[in-house]
C-alpha cells in the first residue's frame, strides 16, 4: 500500500507545476485584498482562525508569499489585537465577524488549537521554504505558547490538546477532538523545535483515535474521564463534518511514519463502506457504525487522500469523478468556504502539489518535481 501511494503521488507531481487554479478561485471568493477569509455561509460572515490557517497553508503550497502575508498580517491584526509577534505572541482569537449590534470584531475570544497548531506549523514551514527566520522565529514563539496553554496532560494517557484554553474540562470530564491533531504536523513541530510535547502528543493522539473508533469510524468529540475515553457528554458517538478530517489526515500522513499505518488501520470503516455503498454516509454512529445519510461533495476531498494511501482505486476514482463536480460548482449554488477547503486539502494532494515527509516537512510541488 505505501509504495502504491508514494508512486501515485510521485506521478501527480510531475504534472503539478502549472497554475493552481481551484486554489486562486478560492482567493478570489473567500479571501478579502486584506487578507481576511470570509465564510459567507454564516449568519455572522464570520471569519475563524481555522480559515485564516488552511488559506496560509494552501498559499504555501502555491508559493504565494504575498496573500501568505495578508493572511498573516489580518490575523495578527484582528485576531490576536496586534499581539502577534516573537516576543510577544498571543493565541489568536477563533471567531471574528458581524456583532449585534452591527460592527466587526471579535465575537469569541477563546482560541480554538487546532487552528493554533496549523498557524505555527505553517510559520515553520514558510521559515524554512522561504527562508525566512521572522516566520521561524513566530511560529517557534506561538508553539510554545500553545504548549503552555492548550496542552493538558492526563493522567493514565500523558500529553493532549485541548480544543481551547478554556471551556473543555468540567467536572473531571475532558472534552476533546480528533479532528484537532493531525499526525505530520506534530511530526514536524517535534522536528523543527527539538522538544516539547509533539512527540508524546502523536503517541496520545492514536491512541485517542483507536480507542474511540471500535467500527472503524471516527466521532466528531470525545472525552476522557476516569482514566479511560467515553462517549462524549454533549454531541454524543456522532463522526460528520469534524471528523471527516480524521481520514483526511490519516491519508496525508507518510507512508513511512511508524504511527501512520496503525492509525490508518483504526479508521479503515469508511473506506469499507463507501466500498460496499458508492457513498460516504454524512453522519456515522462511532460505537455501531450505523451510517445515515449521504456526505456532501467536499467529504470526497477529505477522502481522496485516505482512498489513495490505502491503494483503494476504485474509490480515488470515484473521488474523482465527485471533486470535478465540486470544482465546477453547482448552477444557482453558491461555493461554499468548507466544502472549497476540503476539495483543496484533496485535490492538492492527489494531484502532487505537496506531501508530507516522515518528519513532518512540508514538499510542495514547487520545491521538488516544478523546480
Amino acid at each position: 500500500m505505501a509504495l502504491a501511494a508514494v508512486t501515485t503521488f510521485a506521478h501527480a507531481a510531475a504534472a503539478a507545476c502549472g497554475d493552481w487554479t481551484s486554489y486562486r478561485a478560492f482567493v478570489a471568493r473567500f479571501v478579502q485584498p486584506d487578507g481576511r477569509v470570509i465564510d459567507y455561509a454564516t449568519a455572522v460572515q464570520q471569519t475563524t482562525s481555522e480559515g485564516q490557517s488552511y488559506a496560509m497553508f494552501f498559499a504555501l503550497v502555491a508559493n504565494d508569499r504575498a496573500t501568505f502575508d495578508r493572511l498573516l498580517a489580518w490575523t495578527r491584526q484582528n485576531l490576536a489585537g496586534g499581539q502577534f509577534d516573537a516576543n510577544d505572541v498571543r493565541l489568536p482569537a477563533w471567531q471574528w465577524g458581524k456583532r449585534p449590534d452591527g460592527s466587526w470584531g471579535v465575537l469569541d475570544p477563546n482560541p480554538a488549537s487546532d487552528a493554533d497548531l496549523w498557524i505555527a506549523y505553517d510559520l515553520l514551514q514558510a521559515g524554512r521554504l522561504w527562508n525566512a527566520p521572522d516566520y521561524t522565529a513566530l511560529g517557534t514563539a506561538l508553539a510554545a505558547q500553545i504548549a503552555k496553554s492548550e496542552v493538558t496532560d492526563l493522567a493514565g494517557l500523558g500529553p493532549m490538546l485541548l480544543p481551547g484554553p478554556q471551556g473543555f474540562v468540567n467536572g473531571g470530564v475532558t472534552r476533546l477532538n480528533p479532528s484537532y491533531l493531525p499526525l505530520p504536523l506534530l511530526r514536524g513541530l517535534a522536528h523543527d523545535l527539538h522538544g516539547g510535547p509533539w512527540t508524546a502528543l502523536a503517541q496520545s493522539t492514536l491512541k485517542m483515535v483507536t480507542s474511540t473508533a471500535p467500527r472503524g469510524f471516527a466521532p466528531d468529540w470525545v472525552a476522557w474521564h476516569e482514566g479511560q475515553f467515553v462517549v462524549d457528554p454533549k454531541t454524543g458517538d456522532v463522526g460528520s463534518y469534524d471528523a471527516i478530517r480524521v481520514y483526511l489526515w490519516a491519508g496525508l500522513a507518510a507512508p513511512s511514519d511508524p504511527l501512520a499505518k496503525p492509525w490508518l488501520d483504526a479508521v479503515r470503516g469508511m473506506d469499507e463502506r463507501v466500498a460496499q455503498t458508492g457513498v460516504p454516509p454524512e453522519k456515522v454512529a462511532a460505537t455501531s457504525g450505523t451510517g445515515t445519510g449521504e456526505g456532501p461533495l467536499s467529504y470526497w476531498g477529505a477522502l481522496a487522500p485516505y482512498f489513495a494511501v490505502l491503494g483503494d482505486t476504485k474509490s480515488l476514482a470515484l473521488a474523482r469523478t465527485h471533486l470535478a463536480a465540486l470544482d465546477g460548482g453547482t448552477p444557482g449554488r453558491e461555493p461554499v468556504y468548507y466544502d472549497r477547503v476540503l476539495g483543496l486539502f484533496g485535490t492538492g494532494a492527489i494531484d502532487g502539489r505537496y506531501r508530507f515527509d516522515a518528519n513532518g516537512q512540508l514538499i510542495p510541488s514547487w520545491r521538488g518535481a516544478c523546480e
